[in-house]
């Protein structure tokens, strides 16, 4: 362990460092290769191989590697292949193809730094024999232990920003030249002309996500307890009104109906059989029976009536594909389908609770569905919704807006982003109010009043 942090530690940048890990581990075990990899874009990238150059990283080889390294670090363990019997199954695909090209076996061992898999370390053998348990605890323990040195490494090493940083150095000094006296110029005329564009007001609007919804959205639920037998609508499907859209099965009820049907003729049989002795008792008890009994067919007779799922109205079916649950048990209650008129939408805009006070109705706006983005439809605020939502971890407040002109391609649950005018101000205002009102609240939840 102490050899292997001495060759990592003797090096200054990643490139050397891990080249020199590799080396000596490879030396140490007798692998025929190491490889050393970190994700960069959610992808491995073998950044040093032992006992030779890592080249341009784009040969199939390397291309292969750092695939067998993502298998690993996107099953968070160390994947060996041939796969040992008495270990869980991986998938191993990409190992497969490495033991097809090169032969003999293969390990690969995740990089873990603070409870995230930042890379991982693979390592070749000529021979194919399968590595014993406490061969691979070794490994995993060396590799623990030097794999977040060389990350940390790799991440204090920041060449984009450094050639950032040297660029703006001499950009300075060259305008602090002799030579820069007309970019001095220049920039000062653009920094005036930028004041001047700041200050100048323009139409500030608010806005965020929306959503097209039908102006009225019926809900179709299940009337009882059964099982669906027949969906004769799918959504986008056009519809009438008193049109079956759905059935329930009809058995359970047809039994349920049965059996009072026949527990009243029984009743009314013995209501008969008390009223010829004159027994009065049983005579009362009898027609209360039977009272009962036609009550719960009737009620059967209604539920019967319910079985066929009915339009409210003429519309479209925006909600609900039960083709796929024929058969299916449903409770009183459950949403089946959502139908809604096809002529007639409103637009709900999630306005931010920043932006929320300067809303008011009648405002217009504009609105740039995902499905028309070139087609911007006309809007008025015609209700704010008064309670705020939590949306993807921010308060908004549901704006509800009427569209001034519906083109024929527009369907409920089109989905896109809405903007409303809600006056003049300078952009340098619009850019920076949010900043200035922030910290505003910062300052007097600090100062305490």
């Amino acid at each position: 362990m102490i050899a292997l942090q001495a060759a990592v530690v003797s090096h200054e940048r990643l490139q050397p460092a891990a080249t020199a890990f590799a080396s000596e581990l490879a030396t140490r075990l007798g692998c025929e290769r190491v490889a050393v990899g970190f994700v960069e874009d959610r992808f491995a990238r073998v950044v040093a191989l032992s006992h030779g150059a890592l080249g341009d990283n784009r040969t199939e080889s390397l291309r292969t590697i750092g695939t067998a390294m993502d298998e690993a670090v996107e099953q968070a363990a160390t994947v060996i292949a041939p796969a040992p019997a008495d270990l869980p199954p991986r998938i191993i695909l990409a190992h497969e193809e490495l033991l097809r090209r090169d032969g003999g076996s293969v390990c690969t061992i995740p990089i873990a730094v603070r409870h995230e898999l930042v890379g991982a370390v693979m390592l070749q053998f000529r021979e194919a024999a399968v590595p014993s348990p406490e061969r691979v605890d070794d490994w995993e323990h060396a590799i623990a232990l030097v794999g977040p040195v060389l990350y940390f490494m790799r991440h204090g090493e920041l060449p984009l920003m450094k050639r950032l940083r040297n660029r703006l150095r001499r950009a300075w000094a060259h305008l602090r030249g002799p030579a820069g006296g007309r970019l001095r110029i220049g920039l000062g005329l653009a920094a005036l002309a930028l004041a001047v564009l700041l200050a100048v007001p323009f139409e500030y609007r608010v806005g965020g996500n929306a959503r097209v919804e039908g102006a009225i959205q019926r809900v179709l639920v299940a009337p009882v307890d059964g099982f669906l037998k027949q969906s004769l609508v799918r959504p986008g499907d056009l519809v009438k009104a008193g049109q079956v859209l759905a059935e329930l099965a009809e058995q359970d009820l047809q039994l349920e109906r049965n059996k009072w049907t026949s527990e009243l003729a029984q009743h009314e049989n013995a209501y008969g059989a008390a009223m010829a002795r004159a027994d009065r008792a049983q005579l009362v008890i009898s027609q209360a029976k039977a009272d009962e009994a036609r009550a719960q067919l009737a009620l059967v007779d209604e539920q019967l009536g319910r079985t066929h799922i009915e339009a409210p109205f003429d519309g479209v079916v925006i909600r609900g594909d039960l083709s796929q649950s024929l058969g299916a048990p449903v409770q009183r209650g459950d949403a089946l389908l959502t139908v809604a008129p096809r002529e007639r939408f409103r637009v709900i805009v999630e306005v931010d609770e920043r932006d929320i006070a300067r809303v008011r109705l009648g405002q217009a706006g504009s609105l740039a569905l995902s499905a028309l983005p070139w087609d911007t439809l006309p809007l008025s605020v015609s209700r704010i919704t008064p309670m705020a939502n939590v949306v993807e971890g921010r308060n908004v407040f549901e704006v509800e807006a009427a569209l001034l002109s519906q083109p024929d391609k527009l369907r409920p649950g089109l989905r896109g982003v809405a903007k409303i005018a809600v006056g003049r101000e300078p952009l340098l205002w619009a850019w920076t109010h949010r900043l200035t009102d922030w910290a505003r609240i910062g300052l007097w939840s600090w100062l305490g009043h």
